[in-house]
């Protein structure tokens, strides 16, 4: 908690919700579910949603940011299809894109094509949109975790992300974190996703270093908290 109040200056259910991505990603996930989803944003001040690209534009949008997710979730796509989906996005009104980096790229070391691919999704979706790259901290070992972190700020990412939620390997950990914020933490945002389902779990990543939280589940986090 002490680690926390650091990192936040405040812990109490308006600071954290304030870092929450509020997130709908199931592919069976229907509008009238993410009408729900920026509703509940709203009510819990919560600071984006996070939709898949087939539900934008976001008709009626106020009080919280739009994110969408590219590439998602396998990131075993041609880099020009992930700056296509990029810029559809872009020109549907998105405020930030997380996109899935290519994990063959990174397990076997290529981490120049690393660097490539995000920064063609960089040239599709130029500032201000935010840029976060979902690198599957869990899938990789430590070297590669920070080789990938460079990778990412070299190609002029605004975040780095532990996971999509959807790989077998898991999700977030306080070790990923980190290791994460050890090697680009005060240049970019340390985003946590995947697995974070109590309170408690988002402390512990709040204090490891992440700047902003990935959550299904933030009403059952935040109000757990101090109002």
């Amino acid at each position: 908690m002490e680690a926390a109040a650091r990192r936040l200056g405040t812990i109490d259910a308006g600071s954290v919700a304030a870092i929450v991505d509020h997130t709908l990603l199931k592919p069976e996930a229907t509008g009238d579910q993410v009408a729900d989803l920026v509703a509940e944003a709203r009510r819990l001040g919560a600071y984006s949603v996070c939709v898949s690209p087939s539900m934008l534009p976001l008709a009626d949008i106020r009080d919280v940011k739009v994110a969408t997710v590219c590439g998602f979730p396998s990131g075993a796509h041609h880099r020009e299809v992930k700056a296509a989906e990029a810029a559809r996005c872009v020109a549907d009104g998105v405020d930030e894109i997380d996109m899935v980096l290519n994990l063959a790229l990174a397990t076997t070391g290529q981490y120049d094509e690393v660097r490539a691919e995000i920064a063609a999704v960089r040239e599709a979706a130029t500032a201000p949109v935010v840029l976060k790259v979902i690198i599957e901290s869990a899938a990789l070992t430590d070297e590669q975790i920070v080789e990938v972190c460079r990778a990412a700020e070299a190609a002029g990412a605004d975040f780095v992300k532990t996971s999509t939620g959807f790989h077998p390997a898991g999700g977030a950990s306080v070790h990923a974190v980190e290791l994460m914020d050890r090697t680009v933490g005060g240049r970019l945002g340390i985003k946590a996703s995947g697995g974070i389902r109590t309170t408690e779990a988002a402390l512990q990543m709040i204090a490891a270093g992440a700047t902003r939280l990935g959550l299904s589940g933030t009403a059952t986090v935040v109000e757990g908290l101090p109002s």
